[in-house]
């Protein structure tokens, strides 16, 4: 039995590994129809429900989606090239410039805001701004979206005793954003720290991204740092994984 199901997989990965081959050489471009289950199946001598298996996995990993009725075609969408170290670059948002634009010209809208003010945050944000028990944080949330997709949710936490009454406070913050912001306050970021990882997405996350339960996220923390070494923000980035190529560029 356990080498039936291996078996099975192994089919699955084949199937899978080869409609993605034909995609990438292009055999298969932006809207065109793979082929169904049935015809899968009997090209590759397996049951409907391996041939099943396999398109499910591309549709898990962003590269199909698939209708009812009208089977499996490719996305159009093309991923975002996020260029992690020039879009903080302090001639970036220093010049009033979104740091979207460092990345391929294609900015992402939001759709979705809540700024909350003096909110608890969470444990391991207030020991990175090191707040004490009764400080609070101002809680940036959005929701990216790109070409109709939503591709990101992001929250950002800063200590509320030094944002508020300024304009990170406003759904609009201004030219340059919050660290354009954070700079007119006298706390400029001068370094940046970025941790990422990859896990499978909450029920709630999933739903805001719009995609499957099974497909993974990346889940990126950025801290910025004022010239003195205090941590000053901490945005916390939850990204489609299908949506991203992470592009990070430096000198040796």
């Amino acid at each position: 039995m356990t080498d039936e199901v291996g078996a099975q997989r192994t089919k699955v990965q084949q199937i899978a590994d080869d409609l993605k081959a034909a995609i990438e050489r292009g055999d298969y471009g932006p809207g065109d129809r793979l082929p169904g289950e049935n015809a899968l199946a009997a090209q590759y001598g397996v049951a409907s429900l391996t041939a099943r298996r396999a398109l499910k996995v591309l549709s898990t990993e962003g590269l199909v989606e698939s209708k009812k009725g009208a089977g499996a075609r490719v996305l159009s969408f093309r991923p975002i090239r996020r260029r992690g170290i020039p879009r903080v670059a302090s001639g970036q948002w220093g010049s009033g410039r979104s740091i979207w634009s460092a990345d391929d010209h294609r900015a992402p809208d939001v759709d979705q805001i809540t700024v909350d003010e003096d909110a608890a945050p969470p444990e391991h944000v207030r020991d990175v701004l090191e707040l004490g028990p009764d400080e609070t944080a101002c809680v940036r949330s959005r929701r990216y979206v790109l070409e109709g997709r939503p591709v990101m949710l992001a929250a950002s936490y800063l200590p509320q005793a030094l944002v508020a009454g300024s304009p990170i406070t406003q759904a609009d913050t201004g030219p340059g954003g919050i660290y354009a912001r954070l700079a007119d306050l006298g706390h400029a970021p001068t370094r940046f720290r970025e941790e990422i990882r990859v896990r499978l997405p909450t029920a709630d996350e999933a739903a805001r991204l719009s995609i499957p339960t099974d497909r993974s996220v990346i889940k990126l923390a950025r801290t910025a740092f004022d010239a003195d070494g205090r941590a000053v923000e901490i945005n916390e980035m939850t990204l489609d994984s299908a949506a991203y190529v992470l592009d990070y560029e430096f000198d040796a």
